[in-house]
Parts: structure tokens; sequence; C-alpha cells
């Protein structure tokens, strides 16, 4: 409770003063024509800092922003200077899951929203802690403003494809040079071209229909069924997006930054360094 009065003030502190809409302005700079405005009468930049994101190919660095109603993340080209493909989540639709520490990845927790869930690590215990208390305290703030309930639908993580070799549904087909991976978006399966040739139309995660293995689709065709029979009078209207901002879903772009981006502590480098990736303002 300490904790989330001292945020509280903090943010009534800084909320409309020069030093936080120029830190604002910094960000806003950094991610250039690319980004969308940030600066909105209220909003508070709270805290940034580097974490690892579980990418589709491989894990990457990525910069976060967090402030007093959304969280902002992007690939860095420049530290401090230059950041490109900005992503913008409300803290609205945001739940979060600890997760334990694996061999290649350390001090996970996966960030949860009905568009796009992953997993993200910190350098330390210590910052996923930081990060994990302040984000939870704005989530609870902004529910308790708005009414609203947390989501209860996160969309599923996408699994590395590096985690399997093989078809996660039918376990036979090996995947190669010619044999792609495919990720099924409603459970985040990898899975071969033959197990998910349905595309299904979920409107939460896409106007589009999106492609889904074939054991969801049968799924999806079964609860659509069960949709159709129920009494349409006792059907509530669905809740409205949260206006001005669509987290993307699916996984960053694949293109590889690695030739424009600098050079980043290796694994081991990175979690056993005494430097602290994060910040929080105050």
């Amino acid at each position: 409770m300490e904790l989330w009065e001292r945020q509280l003030d903090m943010m009534d502190h800084l909320a409309n003063t020069e030093i936080n809409s120029q830190r604002i302005a910094a960000v806003e700079n950094c991610f250039g024509a690319s980004g969308q405005p940030l600066a909105l009468p209220g909003r508070v930049l709270l805290g940034e800092g580097i974490l690892t994101k579980e990418c589709r190919k491989k894990p990457k660095p990525r910069i976060f922003f967090l402030f007093n109603d959304i969280l902002v993340y992007g690939s860095i080209i420049i530290n401090k200077r230059k950041y490109n493909s900005q992503h913008i989540i409300p803290l609205e639709d945001v739940t979060l899951e600890t997760l334990p520490d694996t061999l290649q990845m350390k001090n996970r927790w996966m960030i949860k929203t009905s568009k796009k869930s992953f997993v993200v690590s910190a350098a330390s215990l210590t910052e996923r802690k930081e990060w994990i208390s302040h984000l939870e305290e704005c989530i609870k703030h902004l529910l308790s403003k708005t009414g609203r309930q947390p989501c209860r639908e996160p969309a599923a993580p996408w699994i590395p494809d590096k985690a399997t070799d093989i078809c996660m549904r039918c376990t036979h087909t090996k995947f190669s040079t010619l044999t792609r991976r495919h990720h099924c978006r409603k459970c985040g399966f990898v899975v071969c071209a033959d197990c998910s040739r349905q595309r299904f139309l979920m409107p939460r995660l896409s106007p589009k229909p999106l492609r889904v293995c074939n054991l969801c689709y049968r799924q999806l065709l079964a609860e659509k069924k069960k949709e159709a029979e129920a009494d349409r009078r006792q059907t509530e209207p669905i809740p409205s997006a949260m206006q001005g901002y669509e987290p993307s879903s699916g996984d960053d772009s694949d293109k590889s930054d690695d030739d424009k981006a600098e050079q980043w502590p290796a694994d081991t480098e990175f979690y056993t360094s005494q430097v602290s990736w994060s910040s929080f303002h105050s």
C-alpha cells in the first residue's frame, strides 16, 4: 500500500510538469515520424528500461517505457537516440504472469493482453520485481477508475520457432528450409501447413480471418454454433475496443536488426553484470 501511495503522489507531482513533458518529448523524438504522439494531459512517464523479449526467431533486446496508462516498447537502433517498431499497449488490457527461469532466459514474466501476449525477462530479479510491482499498481489504479474488469481472455503467446523441430499438432512433419513453420493464432502452437490450412475470423485479434490449426478451427466452429443457438436476447454488447491504440497481434517484425543495432551483452553477461538496465522516475 505504501508503494502505491508513493506512486500516486509521484504521478500527481509529475503530471503537467515541465520535466515530465521533456521526458515524454524525448521518447517521441527517439521514435521519430514512425511513432505515435505520446503526450496527453495527465499522462506521466514513470520508468523505462531494456528488457529481453522472447521473439519468434530468437530473444531480442527491446526498449520499454511505462506510463501511468500505457506501456510502450520498440526496437533499439541506437540506445537513447533512435528506436523504431513502436508498440503501444493500454494498461487496462494487461495482466501479468510470473514464469520460471529457463536455461537461456532468467527473471521471466508474461505480459498478456486480449490481442497479444509475450514473454520478457529482466537483467536481475530485483528489476523484475520493480517492473511487475509498478505495472500492477498502475493497472489496479486504472481499473478502479474505469470500473473495467481485468482481461479474462488473453491472446495465446507464440511458441518460439526453435522450441520444436516438428509440428506440434501432427507430431510427424519435420521442419526444414523447405517445410516452413506456421503459428496458430488461437493457441500459439508451431504447426505445419497441412495442420493450419484453415482461417477463422477472431475480431478481438484482427478484422481479417487468421490462420488457425485444425484443432482450434473445430473448437472455434463449435463455439460459434453454440453462440448462434443461445438466446440472443441475453447477448450483451461486446465492450468497445480501447480508443486510440491498436496493439499488434502476432510477433515483432522478423526483419533482422542485427546490422543496425548496437552490440548487446551476451545472455550470461546480461544477467550477471551489475549494470542496472531499467530506471523508474521520481
